[in-house]
């Protein structure tokens, strides 16, 4: 599915992965995360960081009346607040998609896959 935006020229249409893949650069921009981790971790076959071009799996998108919900899986830094990196996480991921996108995140929830530690 898409995002549809109407303009006075016409109509835009998001998708769901540009809108994952806005998320998930948002989401590895905050201090404290690692990186993104698959939302479904045994069919992917997934056990380390997703890349760049994957941040599509580790994000869902879902349209909402008035906006997006959207669920994005983290690996968060061995020795940060996991409570304060997740609320960084959303308002960070809220921020951009209202921003680059124009879409409306009516919610962001944050699941944490893992902890690792980072060699020195």
């Amino acid at each position: 599915m898409a995002v549809k935006i109407k303009t006075a020229a016409g109509t835009i249409e998001i998708t769901n992965e540009v809108i994952a893949t806005v998320v998930g650069g948002a989401a590895t921009d905050v201090f404290g995360i690692v990186g993104m981790a698959s939302k479904n971790q045994i069919k992917d076959n997934f056990n380390e960081i997703l890349r760049k071009e994957n941040y599509a799996r580790g994000v869902i998108v879902r349209q909402e009346e008035n906006g997006v919900a959207v669920d994005v899986y983290t690996i968060v830094s061995y020795g940060t607040k996991i409570s304060e990196v997740s609320r960084n996480v959303q308002e960070k991921v809220k921020y951009n998609l209202e921003n680059l996108l124009g879409v409306t995140a009516n919610s962001v929830n944050v699941f944490v896959q893992g902890v690792r530690v980072l060699p020195d």
